[in-house]
């Protein structure tokens, strides 16, 4: 059975370009529009890593993660956040937020691929 991937991005188009790599590499994808969202489908079902923006209304991607790494049975669910924000301090902002990988948009088909395979790894 393939990996379940969440994928939290205000922008559909992010969402789905994110959802169709993945989902080529062999993995099951599951998109929502904001952390809020995000939470109650996790809350749902089981995700095996989550990929987060940080922009986005009404809870960014570092308030998301950290809410992630206090919810039941997400601690060490690995997390990426894939942002257009590149300078060092917001690096490392997502890091202590929790991210286990920070990318800087556009991913890079391989490169998201590479990070998500060695996380599940």
């Amino acid at each position: 059975m393939s990996n379940k991937i969440l994928i939290v991005d205000d922008s559909d188009i992010v969402r789905k370009l994110h959802s169709y790599i993945l989902e080529e590499a062999g993995f099951r994808c599951t998109g929502a529009e904001n952390g809020f969202t995000a939470l109650e489908i996790m809350l749902r079902e089981p995700f095996d890593l989550i990929i987060t923006d940080i922009n986005m209304p009404r809870m960014d991607g570092y308030e998301l993660t950290r809410k992630i790494r206090e919810t039941d049975g997400y601690a060490e669910v690995p997390i990426i956040i894939i942002s257009t924000e590149q300078e060092a301090k917001d690096k490392m902002k997502g890091m202590a937020a929790g991210a286990n990988v920070y990318i800087v948009k556009p991913a890079q088909p391989e490169s998201l691929i590479t990070n998500v395979r060695m996380l599940l790894a």
